[in-house]
């Protein structure tokens, strides 16, 4: 089996530390503005702490990813082309892009730098990655996470590029690059400002009876019970009230996390270069003990042996977990 690197989140310079010392192949991170996806206040590096982030990960014999991957909007492109290249100067070891524009000015001003297609440019199709590859020189897809298996084998066979594949984190059912619900209720787009859900429009509200209504701008997104732990307000993952119907209900997508441990053999043999796990903006605690799990079951896959699968439902969203479509196409 080739060994495929594994690919960890580092929201912030210490999640950097901690996702290469618990072994990490390379982390992806981001600058603290719009250009990144997990544009949260509290999160991502300035450009000073990236160039330290590169120097601690390359002594430790990993790479830094920069995540470039939201889409410029008019007349601000000229953020995405500083990020570009800040990141080229700094010397990391590939850009995360999705915007076709920001792949062209990349491919025309540093050619030498690798290029990964991110997740938000909901490239599944090999004639899609295949355009992508010609034009840009894109190196490697991130594949969204709709895929079966045998899906992601047959692609791997039709295209010239490295696959990444999500293994752990957010579900994301939504159309990767294509999500406006943000957009509309609060005026910035996960998209183009690199937001969901922004911080400054969450609100807790207790109620007389014990329970917590959570709230999104104007937009109540859940109700949770007495004691019952209230998640952070998201549009898609938020319960309902609608006609017709006597209890609210998850109208989305219900609270969930990927882990596909028990595929990983499968993955490997489809020929996947690349694993991903998804949690920029989780703590420290979460990349030590995810990275550690996963990192020890690929070597234990890789050495013949049957892998020590860490009980990691505790990290997951809703304490609860998934194949999604990984698995079958019946969640559909």
């Amino acid at each position: 089996m080739k060994r495929p690197e594994l690919i960890c989140p580092a929201g912030t310079p210490a999640a950097l530390r901690t996702a290469v010392d618990a072994g990490a192949d390379a982390v992806y991170c981001g600058f603290q503005n719009a250009t990144n996806a997990r544009n949260f206040p509290g999160l991502n590096f300035t450009p000073d702490e990236m160039a330290q982030g590169v120097a601690y990960a390359h002594a430790k014999g990993a790479k830094v990813l920069l995540a470039v991957n939201s889409f410029p909007t008019a007349g601000r492109f000229d953020l995405w082309r500083d990020a570009a290249d800040t990141g080229a100067r700094i010397g990391v070891d590939a850009l995360i892009v999705a915007d076709i524009g920001v792949a062209a000015y990349v491919a025309e001003h540093h050619p030498d730098m690798r290029l990964h297609l991110s997740v938000q440019a909901a490239a599944s199709s090999p004639e899609a990655i295949r355009y992508y590859v010609q034009e840009f020189g894109v190196k490697r897809v991130v594949l969204p996470r709709i895929l079966t298996v045998p899906e992601i084998r047959e692609v791997k066979a039709e295209i010239p590029c490295e696959i990444e594949t999500f293994i752990f984190g957010n579900h994301g059912l939504m159309v990767e690059g294509r999500c406006s619900l943000t957009n509309y209720v609060t005026g910035l787009s996960t998209n183009m400002d690199g937001v969901c859900s922004p911080a400054a429009q969450v609100q807790y509200d207790k109620r007389p009876d014990g329970s917590v209504d959570t709230r999104l701008g104007d937009f109540t997104i859940d109700r949770f019970g007495n004691g019952e732990q209230a998640g952070y307000p998201t549009i898609c993952k938020g319960r309902y009230l609608a006609p017709n119907r006597d209890d609210a209900y998850y109208a989305f997508e219900e609270p969930v996390s990927l882990n596909l441990a028990k595929l990983l053999p499968a993955l490997i043999d489809a020929g996947v270069e690349a694993f991903k796990i998804e949690g920029r903006q989780r703590s420290r605690a979460y990349v030590r003990q995810v990275v550690s799990a996963f990192r020890g079951a690929v070597d234990q896959i890789l050495a013949g042996d049957q892998p020590e699968l860490a009980d990691l439902v505790a990290l997951t969203e809703g304490q609860k977990q998934t194949e999604g479509a990984a698995a079958s196409k019946k969640w559909r």
